[in-house]
């Protein structure tokens, strides 16, 4: 008996391995085919597969935890609009509903039912971000959603293998670059494609006639792993705060976070209020890097699926940023909902003993560049548009230093230049390590950087701009010095706004700075070794 339990279990993680490696197929089949720089370049997307009941059973390792988690709820959503037995093989849904997908215009979220032997035993999902919805652009100006471009409820982009031409049609009329937007669904529904593909070979290789008991034993495995773990814990209630910069005024995002038998509770109770511009997070995505948070420390090499994203549970006030309902404009939501993993963190800096990161940048650097006809008066130029993705540093770890120039939170990579050169009329006259920006310490946060942008052909062109921590930089702990704060301005020494459109004009350049991490421990604690060799390398001066 004991050898054919032993036998089972070997079967069953034969089978987890095999998802696994489905959906980073899926991922990767979308990286490849995707229009936009920023999916295929910085893999700002998520996939994965659910079961019948709208569960996330697997994630793939490529993607970001707004999207992934976002994605695990949004996947439900469709299913209340189109139950699962009313969909046919060929039918292919589509979304960038804030609300109902992953946050804001920009994310596109496609979900495709898998038939075997004519039931549906599962569905695929993926999401990527495209540069233009049309509207104001990707950006936090406007006032309501209705100004950010062009909202897609959900529906069908295939029905029984046929396009929804008249959907596509609409799409293309109202984007600045519809090669693009199209070309990114049709890249969304191939990775999909691809896993659906793989995971109907996995069933007749097992000769399963559909995934319900896989299913089951995933998300109870994972559910009971994660409560062993939050189990061990202390139990209480603890508490903390963090100020940033906002659109025009500081936002305070406050947490408390509750550890139990039965799981851990997140609430931001006394975050302010919704802001009238777009930095205002749907609550799909303060849940998804809230529990991103969480599971960073807490149960780290659990597979993140349903059963253990279910025992972290995360509310936050309606009504309060983290919380706005529509018709807020949320176009930047991620300037703060990727703050949110910090703030969490700092919650757990007491119950855990000091074993978390200190504050980072934490949210991404990510100018979206503009110009040419119908963007600068008076241009005659081709009109581009680019959107692209800087980081700053994280903050110190709990023994080591913070990584410099690193998308913590979201894990999107930094667009190369050599992409934003051959991508728009740019060039980068600088991109660099911006030395004493991490913030000193026994441990010193990771560095910023500072980069310098100028239109190839000397024209004026307009930036976009998304950036925090300018007036309130990542703070330090246990004596750990702040990281320095991010800056943006034109290079003869006009200083720029960190949030909102403005026009760099003909023949200057912008110069972005990141923010550094901050630090941990005091100074005087550093190890004379470490220091000798940021001097050396030119991280400090």
């Amino acid at each position: 008996m004991s050898d054919v339990k032993a036998l089972g279990k070997i079967r069953a993680q034969i089978m987890w391995d095999r998802l696994l490696a489905i959906v980073e197929e899926q991922a990767q089949t979308l990286i490849r085919t995707a229009f936009s720089t920023t999916v295929r370049e910085a893999g700002d997307l998520s996939s994965g597969v659910f079961d019948t009941e709208g569960r996330m059973l697997a994630q793939a390792i490529t993607g970001t935890p707004g999207h992934v988690n976002a994605m695990a709820a949004s996947v439900g959503f469709f299913l209340d609009k189109h139950p699962i037995d009313t969909l046919q093989p060929g039918d292919v849904l589509v979304t960038n509903d804030p609300w109902h997908g992953t946050g804001h215009l920009n994310d596109f979220t496609v979900v495709t039912p898998v038939f075997h032997q004519d039931n549906a035993v599962a569905l695929f999902a993926a999401t990527s971000h495209i540069a233009d919805v049309g509207g104001l652009g990707f950006g936090p100006d406007g006032q309501q959603v209705y100004e950010e471009g062009i909202n897609l409820p959900i529906g069908y982009l295939f029905r029984a293998g046929e396009p929804n031409t008249t959907l596509l049609e609409i799409l293309r009329a109202n984007v600045r670059d519809p090669v693009a937007a199209q070309g990114d669904l049709y890249s969304l529904t191939a990775c999909n494609k691809a896993g659906t593909d793989a995971l109907l070979d996995m069933l007749d290789e097992f000769s399963l006639d559909n995934l319900d008991d896989v299913a089951r034993m995933i998300i109870d495995n994972s559910r009971a792993a994660m409560l062993d773990e939050i189990r061990k814990l202390p139990k209480g209630e603890w508490r903390y705060s963090m100020q940033i910069d906002g659109y025009d005024e500081p936002v305070d995002l406050v947490c408390a976070l509750r550890v139990s038998d039965n799981g851990i509770d997140v609430s931001f109770d006394g975050t302010s209020s919704v802001c009238r511009h777009g930095i205002n997070v749907p609550l799909t995505y303060t849940q998804a890097y809230a529990s991103f948070g969480v599971r960073c420390v807490i149960g780290n090499d659990i597979p993140n699926n349903a059963g253990s994203l279910d025992v972290v549970r995360v509310t936050a006030p309606e009504g309060s940023i983290l919380n706005a309902k529509r018709p807020a404009a949320v176009s930047a939501r991620h300037a703060i909902g990727q703050m949110l993993p910090d703030v969490v963190l700092g919650c757990l800096e007491e119950p855990l003993n000091g074993q978390v990161p200190v504050e980072g940048a934490a949210c991404l650097f990510g100018p979206v560049f503009l110009g040419g006809r119908g963007v600068i008066p008076g241009s005659a130029s081709e009109t581009f548009v680019l959107n692209a993705f800087y980081a700053g540093g994280t903050g110190a770890r709990p023994s080591k230093d913070g990584l410099s120039c690193t998308a913590f939170p979201s894990g999107v990579r930094s667009t190369p230049v050599e992409i934003t050169e051959n991508a728009a009329p740019l060039i980068m006259w600088q991109k660099e390590y911006l030395p004493d920006s991490g913030g000193d310490g026994e441990y010193r946060g990771g560095l910023g950087q500072i980069m310098e942008f100028a239109h190839a052909d000397g024209e004026a062109f307009a930036a976009s701009k998304m950036f925090d921590r300018i007036d309130h930089p990542p703070r330090g702990r246990d004596g750990g010095e702040a990281g320095r704060p991010a800056r943006v301005y034109i290079k003869s020494g006009e200083k720029l706004r960190g949030m909102g459109r403005e026009i760099i004009p003909a023949g200057k350049s912008m110069i972005l700075e990141t923010a550094g991490g901050g630090g941990r421990g005091s100074p005087a604690k550093r190890d004379r070794a470490a220091s000798a060799d940021d001097k050396k390398n030119g991280l400090i001066t």
